[in-house]
């Protein structure tokens, strides 16, 4: 069975009622002529068109942007969290002594170096940055995985030692 969508058979019946309803359709001049005022049918037929039309369109166009949404946030949320990696690591190597960009860092550079790119962002980036970076430990590991340390180093003598100097001292 072979079906026609309901918005076919909509434009098909609302052509055929501004046919139907037109004024005049068709006028006789002459006995032998029939004059068929086409534009006003034209016209009626497309103002049909277009309040049948238009509301489908804008649902269309509303959801092609939700469908959008989501994955735009995603995208452009995930590259801010890469920047603020990028640009607390910089501070960091800048801000602390004997750090340098192109340098490999020791064990106990790279967790003051940690735990000063932490501290910045904590100091400076929005909460909900924060948040999506995964908190301090989660900045922390990817600033962790961004600097070039020495090959000794590993999570538990560098990550972990950066963690602790962020903790609030417990009284």
């Amino acid at each position: 069975m072979n079906r026609t969508p309901p918005q076919t058979t909509m434009l098909a019946a609302a052509l055929l009622a501004s046919l139907a309803l037109a004024p005049h359709a068709a006028c006789a001049a002459d006995a032998g002529s029939v004059v068929v005022p086409w534009g006003d049918t034209l016209v009626a037929a497309s103002q049909a068109a277009a309040t049948l039309l238009l509301p489908l369109a804008a649902a269309a166009i509303t959801g092609a942007v939700a469908r959008i949404a989501g994955p735009l946030r995603l995208l452009i949320t995930t590259a801010l969290v890469e920047r603020l990696v990028r640009n607390v690591s910089d501070y960091a190597l800048n801000a602390v002594a004997q750090a340098a960009h192109g340098r490999t860092l020791t064990v106990p550079l790279g967790s003051a170096v940690i735990a000063r790119a932490v501290q910045r962002a904590l100091d400076q980036a929005p909460a909900w940055l924060l948040r999506a970076a995964g908190g301090p430990r989660g900045l922390a590991e990817k600033v962790f995985r961004t600097l070039p340390l020495d090959a000794a180093a590993d999570a538990d003598n560098t990550l972990a030692p950066a963690l602790q100097a962020l903790a609030p001292p417990s009284p």
